[in-house]
């Protein structure tokens, strides 16, 4: 991620002040919630008057977060994430992670968890079903590592 990492939060050592440009930027497994729980947020957010960034398109399996999804991060006062069963699952779930949690340090972005069908624990220990999710990329991070030096 770092080579498609947006330059805003984490390049610079001394933060200059953002202009907002949303109030609320929302993470959230598109497989899990988009149909039900964060329509339903979305619709409240806007229906109370906040700008919200809202990605209606699909995610491609594998593919890095674009370049307008991180200036989304960047220029969102607030960030609220969605964790789900399987937000753990999803890399790109996982790379806007990083990059909020760039911009709660840089930017002094507000990050605030949402829990949807989940332990609040289980996502501070990477427990329960989150645990399966990290075995995952752990084994995947190893197959791919090794194939790099040549262990394939």
């Amino acid at each position: 991620m770092d080579a498609t990492r947006a330059e805003g939060c984490s390049s610079s050592s001394i933060p200059i002040p953002p202009q907002w440009v949303y109030d609320i930027f929302v993470s959230f497994r598109g497989a899990d919630t988009r149909k039900n729980f964060t329509s339903h947020l979305f619709a409240a957010l806007e229906d109370n008057g906040f700008r919200t960034f809202r990605d209606n398109k699909e995610l491609e399996r594998g593919e890095f977060i674009s370049g307008e999804l991180l200036k989304a991060i960047e220029g969102s006062r607030i960030s609220l994430i969605v964790f789900s069963k399987d937000y753990a699952r999803s890399r790109w779930c996982l790379d806007e992670l990083v990059q909020i949690m760039d911009c709660r340090e840089t930017l002094k972005q507000i990050v605030v968890p949402i829990f949807y069908d989940v332990v609040p624990s289980d996502v501070r220990k990477q427990t329960g079903v989150l645990q399966d999710a990290f075995t995952e990329h752990e084994k995947h991070f190893r197959d791919g590592l090794d194939c790099k030096v040549g262990n394939c």
